[in-house]
């Protein structure tokens, strides 16, 4: 189905599309990417799209014209369509200038880049290449976070982490490849079926737990966990993707440079990132990854408003809604671990992933999460109580004891037993001696 609402027209061949020789060199090469994506995506045969270069080359007005004119003249697209079509072309043509590699198609685009399936020449192998856009070439910031993407994700080798290629430049283009995911994304999952089961959920997490750990063993923190930042191969794998807003820890220039500005997806920051804290760590990923594991297993986020702001608002004085109370089917070490994941105070979250690991690896197995579980009994016991949040998690919790002696061993007590012992005696031997 196309923008129009019609079927696209089927390919009948697939003969070569041959450009028209009106124009400049420039005009030419993108008339031909634009007879390219016209016929794989079926809006019109290569004859039709061939017919068309025919027309370019016969009238003398249409030196002027471009291969879109022609196709929407002969109705084979719309001026919808021939605009979307021609800004692809535009984009395919930038990245035909990076050396190596063969561009395939368009995959996405965001607010910072388009991402296009690539062929890497040298090693006949599918990539992913990210590519910033022409508007962003001048702009010093966006160029050197793109750059810090690539660095950052070049520090990683990890099985469920995207994998990092190559970053450079091309003429006035910036580029970055990385591993090809022939998948979809978690949030397209929840998108088509609501929610995931409890079990798939709790195995996506646990691996992408594993794969935080690894980036926090490296001193870099994400700051982006999100659905659509877990991509899922045709085989389920998760992957962890987009280190766009990853910082290392030890950055203090960075740190001190964003202090006060909440960096983040509101859905699913943490509490600690939307007060613009300098201090973000491991911990801020753990949250995220929270909100995320929430979405996976209730199909709703856990904080949602009408935007951005008011939904942040949440996440810092909102009422947390427990998983488990929306959806009754989860298991109450889940609703636990995801709780403790998302606690508003850090010293109240899990301290590493290796942690968050362990009470995951629980709850797969069939037992309760050891660390959540004893935390939730604890803020039970002790509810009023302030904990030494300084306390890890390792160090031994003092024990709970009363100064109140027994009422028992009190001397008051002692005294009037002996009394009334002493009375009922008496009484008794007075009793005998009236018998008597």
């Amino acid at each position: 189905m196309n923008e129009s609402g019609t079927e696209p027209k089927t390919e009948k061949t697939r003969t070569p599309v041959s450009s028209a020789s009106n124009g400049s060199s420039g005009s030419t090469n993108v008339d031909t990417i634009i007879g390219r994506i016209v016929v794989d995506q079926g809006f019109a045969t290569a004859e039709e799209v061939q017919l068309c270069f025919e027309q370019l080359r016969q009238k003398e007005e249409a030196k002027e014209k471009s291969l879109t004119a022609a196709l929407i003249e002969n109705e084979f697209i719309t001026s919808r369509q021939a605009h979307r079509i021609r800004t692809e072309a535009e984009a395919q043509k930038s990245t035909q200038q990076i050396p190596g590699y063969k561009i395939k198609r368009k995959l996405g685009a965001g607010a910072m880049a388009s991402v296009y399936l690539a062929k890497q020449l040298s090693l006949d192998r599918h990539v992913a290449i990210k590519v910033l856009p022409k508007k962003f070439s001048s702009n010093v910031q966006f160029i050197e976070r793109f750059y810090k993407e690539g660095r950052a994700a070049a520090k990683l080798n990890h099985p469920n982490i995207v994998q990092a290629f190559d970053v450079g430049q091309a003429g006035e283009f910036h580029f970055f490849v990385m591993e090809y995911v022939d998948g979809k994304t978690v949030y397209d999952v929840i998108r088509k079926h609501s929610k995931f089961s409890e079990k798939e959920a709790t195995d996506i997490i646990l691996q992408i737990a594993d794969a935080l750990e690894h980036a926090h063993e490296r001193g870099l923190v994400h700051r982006d966990v999100k659905p659509k930042n877990i991509m899922l191969t045709k085989d389920g794998v998760p992957k962890l993707a987009d280190m766009g807003l990853a910082r290392a820890m030890s950055d203090k220039e960075a740190a001190e440079a964003e202090k006060g500005r909440a960096f983040g997806t509101p859905y699913y920051i943490s509490p600690e990132q939307i007060r613009g804290k300098m201090d973000i760590g491991p911990q801020a990923d753990i949250y995220a990854l929270g909100a995320t594991f929430y979405h996976m297993v209730v199909g709703q986020v856990p904080y949602d408003g009408d935007d951005p702001t008011s939904v942040m608002h949440k996440h810092l004085k909102g009422e947390f809604v427990p998983p488990d109370h929306i959806n009754p089917k989860l298991s109450a070490g889940v609703s636990e671990i995801i709780e403790m994941m998302m606690a508003r105070e850090r010293s109240h979250r899990y301290r590493t992933c290796k942690d968050l690991i362990s009470d995951l690896t629980d709850v797969k197995e069939g037992r309760p999460p050891t660390i959540a579980h004893r935390e939730m009994d604890l803020s039970g016991i002790t509810s009023g109580i302030p904990i030494d949040p300084s306390l890890s998690d390792t160090a031994s919790v003092p024990a709970i004891t009363s100064n109140t002696t027994s009422v028992f061993n009190h001397p008051a007590f002692l005294s009037i037993l002996i009394i009334l012992i002493i009375s009922l005696l008496g009484n008794l031997i007075l009793f005998l001696v009236k018998l008597t």
